[in-house]
């Protein structure tokens, strides 16, 4: 039981009604909803007040509402004022009663749902690990993990992510982490933001949860290094550098990059290591840094550590790999899908090209080799620059090892326009009518990534790569 009734109601500062003993997880989504969890009615895009019902039909111990007439008289239920007060309050208690817990927070423009998950793996194999789920990152998805958490957590590992100044603060402050990481900064929501500075000041923010004497882990290889130091000592915490950089305590001293793995040389602290990773790409090795050096800052074994990092993947949209055949009965007839399809920004495109230019080709058809294939759709809230930046991926140095590009997206026309005639493969509107240009282009031997804002939708694209096929001749 994760709550019992009494400490729930305690927690949350709200009325207990019905009877019913406690409950073994918390959700927001009735989609997802397990036997036996508390579903919390939230009032976001839409009224979670009109699915109590559907909620307690699915067999839910209990619903958190405001309304107590969204469902039955005498229904297992708990009523206050506001739900997600209420959730906040029961995450403050979940946050209090975690005696044994070392918090580490992660924030960052670029990479922070990937040292998550991998966070979570390496220490999931040392201790009990609780972690934010997906990229619940923002003002329910913070206390929602947080309100998820055993009592007897060791290791807990939040996502922390804005999109405008003063989002992060309350929520460091309701994880009170002992370790926060910002893994870079990019211009990532700039349309939000006077200039990348007012980003960095923004990501600074995650430090005003740390205690005195708290680590911030900080990417010195980041413009804004000096600015983000300077911001955690003024919170009273320890700077630990990691990066390239020759005065980063965890720092990266060799990278041998494979087609689909990289073998890493660091020094963690004084400890010289060298572990392989299954995904190649710079930021990744430089994201590992971070996880290795957050894991020891934990109290985590460095060897252990290590050695599970081999084992960890990207997930799906941020780099996962696979291996697609394109003629059902036959076996050779395969291309390499790489899925970067869940968000964007300057930053993370350039590192999804460098990542695809390692990426290995294999024997098309009529004796040619596989085509390196880029498949980019907007990156959004760039602000009024939006185009110039599209436009200036088209001669960044990782562009050169691109064969083809298809775009799709209003913003992803600059780009399209600027790119030689050679590397035009097609441009949409959108990824819906992109899809099956590029379903139909790709060949035997290519390798693909695909790259875009969430809102940009390119796991559409994604999908129709991945649909079941008919035999096909042109393979």
């Amino acid at each position: 039981m994760l709550w019992t009734r009494d400490a729930l109601s305690a927690a949350a500062k709200a009325t207990a009604i019905g009877d019913w003993t406690g409950v073994s997880g918390i959700s927001i989504d009735t989609r997802t909803l397990q036997k036996g969890d508390l579903f919390v009615a939230l009032k976001d895009q839409r009224d979670g007040h009109d699915f109590a019902g559907v909620a307690l039909d699915k067999d839910a111990a209990a619903v958190l509402v405001s309304d107590p007439q969204s469902c039955s008289d005498g229904a297992p239920s708990l009523v206050a004022d506001d739900t997600l007060t209420a959730l906040e309050n029961i995450a403050a208690a979940a946050r209090g009663r975690a005696s044994d817990l070392c918090a580490i927070a992660v924030t960052g423009s670029v990479g922070k749902t990937s040292v998550k998950e991998a966070l979570r793996h390496v220490l999931d194999m040392q201790g009990t690990t609780h972690a934010s789920e997906k990229s619940y990152n923002n003002h329910w998805g913070v206390p929602l993990t947080l309100a998820r958490m055993p009592a007897d957590t060791q290791y807990g590992v939040f996502e922390i992510g804005m999109n405008h100044s003063g989002e992060i603060t309350p929520l460091t402050r309701m994880v009170r982490p002992h370790i926060a990481v910002v893994t870079t900064v990019a211009p990532a929501h700039l349309g939000n933001f006077k200039d990348e500075s007012e980003i960095a000041e923004a990501k600074a923010e995650i430090f005003s949860g740390l205690p005195s004497g708290g680590k911030a882990l900080i990417n010195l290889d980041n413009p804004w290094s000096a600015l983000l130091s300077e911001r955690a000592k003024a919170a009273n915490a320890q700077v630990i550098g990691f990066g390239e950089a020759a005065g980063a305590e965890i720092r990266l001293t060799n990278l041998v990059q494979q087609a689909a793995t990289a073998t890493v040389e660091a020094d963690i602290m004084g400890q010289e290591v060298m572990y392989r990773l299954c995904a190649s790409g710079r930021h990744h090795a430089l994201n590992s840094l971070a996880v290795l050096g957050a894991a020891v800052l934990a109290g985590a074994d460095l060897a252990r550590a290590a050695l599970s990092m081999q084992s960890w993947q990207p997930g799906a949209g941020r780099g996962a790999r696979r291996n697609i055949r394109l003629d059902p009965v036959d076996p050779q007839s395969v291309f390499l899908l790489i899925d970067e399809s869940y968000n964007a920004n300057p930053v993370s495109v350039r590192a999804a090209l460098e990542t695809l230019g390692f990426a290995e080709t294999g024997p098309g058809p009529a004796g040619r080799r596989g085509r390196r294939i880029a498949v980019l759709g907007d990156m959004l809230e760039m602000g009024t620059r939006a185009d110039d930046l599209h436009a200036a991926l088209a001669i960044v140095p990782e562009m050169k090892a691109v064969d083809i590009v298809y775009a799709c997206g209003p913003h992803s026309r600059a780009l399209y326009d600027a790119l030689p005639a050679s590397k035009r493969g097609g441009w949409a509107e959108d990824s819906a009518a992109l899809a099956p240009v590029v379903n139909d282009a790709v060949r035997t031997g290519d390798a693909l990534v695909v790259k875009g804002s969430l809102g940009s939708r390119m796991a559409k694209i994604v999908d129709v790569l991945c649909a079941p096929r008919t035999r096909r001749t042109h393979a």
